[in-house]
């Protein structure tokens, strides 16, 4: 059984924790990526729970960029950069480069439910000409979605997350993640870090729209006809995100993900690498 005094120490140590990592955000917001759908806002949730002077309004402006693959299932990895945003009004509504435009329609201690519009970026035939000639390009689309957040309790305070998002494009389709996540030891006032893991389930549309192949599309691309029936696990994925906290209100923030792709998307003649890597680093300003 855990002690009082071994709990306000908990509490303490979360309370630095998520004011450090409360704002963190990446560069982009995408779906798919390997960068877990928790690691957007990771803290944030613990820093509403534990700390009864968080400001009604944070606001973060920074630079930042990561290397992660050309799209699902590609061996050539490419960079991008950019500016970073991410506005909290209190514990309701949020603006961010990360995660999009959101609002939190339940919002208690310890728990959230929201909905919100993010983006997905696309996948066009020019990522890779050699491999995805004839597959034909896969446009901008908005990516409404819905999500709910949940701490286990304070002495233990493991971050439980479901979200479900579908891509608004003709044959997008829809997927879901379910992750957790936890503040590890040794964290500080000046250095914090979470880790957690996550598994992703799609629906047919989404798999067919990234991954099958059609009569059409192999005559034209060369891949060998490939159907999806089913709805199936689409990845499994593990990340980390680290906080390092300066003097005037600077932070650099690190975040690193894996993913591995479920059999169906892994047996797809267009997948040329059935894991994947991301690595974003960014500079904050937070007031």
């Amino acid at each position: 059984m855990v002690s009082n005094a071994c709990s306000v120490r908990l509490a303490t140590m979360i309370c630095f924790l998520a004011s450090m990592v409360g704002l963190s955000a990446q560069v982009r917001a995408q779906t798919p990526s390997p960068m877990q759908e928790w690691q957007y806002s990771s803290g944030i949730i613990l820093q509403e729970m534990f700390d009864p002077t968080t400001p009604a309004t944070r606001k973060m402006l920074g630079v930042g960029g990561e290397v992660e693959p050309a799209y699902e299932g590609s061996r050539a990895y490419r960079c991008r950069g950019g500016p970073i945003l991410d506005i909290r009004f209190e514990d309701k509504a949020f603006l961010s480069t990360g995660e999009g435009v959101g609002y939190n329609i339940i919002h208690r201690r310890g728990l959230q439910v929201g909905v919100g519009v993010g983006y997905d970026l696309g996948r066009k035939e020019r990522d890779d000409y050699q491999n995805l000639r004839g597959m034909g390009d896969r446009s901008f689309a908005a990516v409404p979605d819905a999500f709910i957040t949940y701490v286990v309790s304070d002495r233990f305070p493991l971050v439980v997350r479901a979200d479900w998002r579908h891509l608004a494009r003709s044959g997008g389709g829809s997927i879901g993640d379910l992750g957790a996540y936890f503040p590890m030891p040794g964290s500080s006032s000046k250095f914090v870090y979470f880790f957690g893991a996550s598994i992703t389930i799609a629906n047919r549309t989404y798999l067919r729209d990234l991954f099958a192949v059609s009569a059409r599309q192999s005559v034209s691309s060369g891949h060998a006809v490939y159907a999806i029936q089913a709805s199936e696990v689409e990845s499994f994925g593990i990340g980390a995100s680290a906080t390092w906290r300066f003097p005037h209100h600077l932070l650099l923030s690190a975040n690193a993900a894996a993913s591995r792709l479920g059999h169906v998307a892994l047996d797809s003649p267009i997948v040329e690498r059935g894991s994947s890597h991301v690595i974003a680093v960014s500079i904050d300003y937070a007031f």
